[in-house]
This record gives structure tokens, sequence and C-alpha cells, in this order.
């Protein structure tokens, strides 16, 4: 979901959002380095004030952090769900795009879902991971009885389920509320839609403000890791990398899928992509691709007409691996913190993770890399507060998923565009 310079793509609409710089290579130097500085400190015995000191600025950070979710995730679904459903009245191409991005999230959520928990059995998180976890609460880990989770989903006070963060019950209520919206008068939908776009752009400067903390308390989280585990916290974020990523590569398959069975385009959609994947690949942005996507659909010989209508669209809210990896990410906390998801949450994380990849407008990546997984987390009971370090690592899985999206963007492109030339006019 991320694409690291992502943000332009928002501008496009009424509503733009705040563009923000992260200092993602700091971040990730801070990490290695508060890694290194831990593991000497431990071997050395560094004093416990050190780590007591290191814990209590990490964990500041962590809690600002934090208290940016919810009302930004508030805004977000409400501003992303209001322009689906606007695009989705624009005509055939549309609803046809929009059938096939909510397909994609739940098959990529869906697979993550049945392969994850398997994969991370047979090849399990390294000894020391668990230091990750030196800021979650005690209680994390219990697990809802099926009926107790029913009735989770509505809440009679939306602001205490906003407190609670029972994201469940908020997510149904800020999805009802963005489709009531859209069937106001036009006066009273601009100036709610102004609203939560001033509630957006509010949190997004608070959010950045943090972040541009963020080498800061990622060293002192990271410092106390690196005590707790030694080497293990190096071996764990390898593992996942490479967990996460794997995820993403599913979508990219099935990018191939659509292409060549919806779309038609037989071998030819492999050649005609290289040049678009390897900007996304250099850029680590579906906008920057966006030029190289819309040339790509020039060599598959797709309408001009359709490939400027979807692929800027799809830039803006279409995010292809954003279900499928961050669902496996929330499955990586799940095993570092032994959480046992059942079916019933499951099935609740591939819907919220699918609503969150659809709605939420393009962010940085170290934004949208906590605010479109916290939801899902805290919604199947899973803590959030690994997040805090393995946004630093971002960088990395965001490969995949920039290829993946770009690669994803022009294969709907293709399907979209047979179906309308085997059933006329579109628009």
């Amino acid at each position: 979901m991320h694409d690291s310079e992502n943000t332009g793509a928002a501008g496009q609409g009424k509503f733009a959002l705040v563009s923000i710089r992260l200092p993602v290579a700091l971040t990730f130097a801070a990490l290695v380095g508060g890694l290194c500085a831990g593991i000497l400190g431990g071997l050395a015995g560094a004093p416990a004030l050190a780590g007591d000191v290191a814990g209590l600025v990490g964990g500041l950070w962590l809690r600002a952090l934090q208290m940016t979710i919810i009302p930004l995730v508030a805004a977000l679904l409400v501003l992303g769900l209001v322009q689906m459903i606007l695009a989705a009245r624009v005509g055939t191409v549309a609803r046809r795009m929009i059938a096939l991005m909510v397909f994609v999230q739940l098959a990529g959520g869906t697979f993550t879902s049945f392969v994850m928990p398997p994969l991370l059995r047979a090849f399990p998180v390294p000894e020391g991971a668990s230091a990750f976890l030196a800021q979650t609460p005690s209680d994390v880990g219990e697990v809802p009885k099926v009926l107790d989770f029913l009735a989770s989903l509505m809440s009679p006070n939306i602001v205490a389920a906003a407190a609670e963060t029972a994201m469940l019950p908020l997510t149904l209520f800020f999805v009802m509320f963005a489709v009531a919206i859209t069937r106001l008068p036009e006066d009273q939908s601009e100036r709610l839609l102004g609203f939560f776009h001033a509630l957006g752009n509010a949190m997004l400067l608070i959010i950045g403000w943090v972040l541009a903390a963020a080498p800061v308390g990622v060293f002192a989280l990271a410092y106390g890791v690196g005590v707790q585990s030694g080497g293990g916290a190096f071996a764990a974020l390898g593992h996942y990398v490479l967990s996460v990523t794997l995820m993403g590569t599913f979508v990219l398959v099935l990018a191939y899928v659509i292409a060549i069975g919806l779309g038609r385009t037989g071998g030819r959609f492999a050649g005609a992509m290289l040049p678009a994947q390897a900007v996304a690949l250099s850029t680590q942005s579906s906008l920057a691709s966006l030029p190289a996507m819309l040339d790509s659909a020039g060599r598959l010989g797709l309408r001009a007409s359709t490939a400027e209508f979807v692929l800027p669209l799809a830039v803006v809210i279409f995010r292809a691996t954003s279900a499928a990896m961050n669902l496996a990410v929330v499955y990586y906390i799940a095993a570092l913190a032994g959480v046992e998801v059942p079916l019933t949450v499951a099935i609740a994380g591939i819907l919220i993770a699918s609503v969150i990849s659809l709605s939420a407008v393009s962010l940085p990546g170290s934004i949208s890399f906590v605010v479109s997984i916290g939801p899902i987390a805290l919604a199947m009971g899973v803590p959030v507060e690994p997040l805090a370090l393995l946004v630093a690592v971002e960088m990395l899985p965001d490969l995949m998923r920039t290829l993946g999206n770009v690669t994803m963007n022009v294969a709907v492109t293709s399907a979209v565009d047979r179906a309308a030339g085997d059933g006329g006019p579109a628009v």
C-alpha cells in the first residue's frame, strides 16, 4: 500500500492531503545503530539505567505515534470511501475497475491468511525476536470467543469504542458514515468532507512531526532490543523481510494471471511491463511510474481512453499488494506474541485490510505502514508496538509493494479495456 513517495497522487482530488517527507534512510541507520549499540552494551555490561532511559524515550515516541492512528484512520476512511463511491458512479469502466480491485484485495488477504501461519510454523521466527515485544502490554494474546467477537462488531458508544481502540465497530461505523455522506445534499456533504479533510491534514502534520523524530525513537527502542536479543535481532529482521515480501509475490503472479487471462495480452505482457517495472524498482513510487505504465499500456495496444482514465485513478485509490502484505506483517507480529488467530478473526482481518487498502489515499510508506497496519492489528487482537521498529525496514518490502502495485495497475487496465471492447461503450 505504501509506495514511499506516493503522496502526490492524492493531490489529484479536490481534497488533497499534505505532503510529508520522512527520514527513511536515517531511520534505517538508527535501527542498525541502535541494535549494534545494544548488542555491544549488553556484552560490556552496560548499566541498567541506560536501558531504562532508552526504554522511556522509545516508549514516549511509540505512544506519540499510536495516538494519531484513530483520528487519521477515520479521516482517511471517510475521504477514501467517498472518493471510491463517487468514482463508481462515473460509468461502467470505473465499476469494472473497482470490482477487480476488490477481488484482488480479498484474494491477497485470503492467500496470506491461509499461507502465512503455516509458513511461520515451518520456518519459525528466530530466537531473540521476542525482544521486539518489549513495549507490549502483558494482556495481549487473549482471543475472544465467537459470540463475543460477533457482539463486538457494533458499539453503542462510538466515542468509547475509539477510546478502547476497538477497530471493528469503528471501521463499520465510518464505512456507513462515508456512504451516508454521499446521500446528503451537496452543500452538507461538502462541509463534512471539508471537516474530514482538515482533520486528516492536521493528523498528518502531527504524525509527520512524530516521524521526524523517528531516528531518535527507533534508536532508543532498538537499543533495548539489542541488549535483550543480541545478534538474533538482525536474523529476525531478515526473516521478517523475506516472509512479508513472499506474500507480495502472490499479487505479482496474480497480475500476470489477470493480464493474460482477462486482458488476453498473452506473452506480450511480460515484455511490455519491463520498463515500468524498472522505474518502479528504482523510484519505489507508483506515481513516478505512471508515465511508464501509460507507455506499457500503449505497448499492449490498450485504448488510450481506458489507460488515461484507469491508471491515474488506480495510482490514487489502488494498492494491490496492501491486503496481502499488511496482513503478513500482522501475522508475523502475532507469531512473535504467541497469538493464535481464529477463523472469525482472520475473516475480519481480511475484510478490514481490504477496506483500509481501498479507502486510504496514497501516503508515504512510513505513514501508511502505521496507519494501514495498525487498525488491522488492533482489530485482530495483535500488538501494534513492534510496528515502531518494523517501520524502519519497510524500505525493503516496499520494493515488492511498488513492483506488485505497478504491475497490477496495468493488468487491471488490460482487463477493463478488454471487457469494454467486448461490451461496447463503457463510459
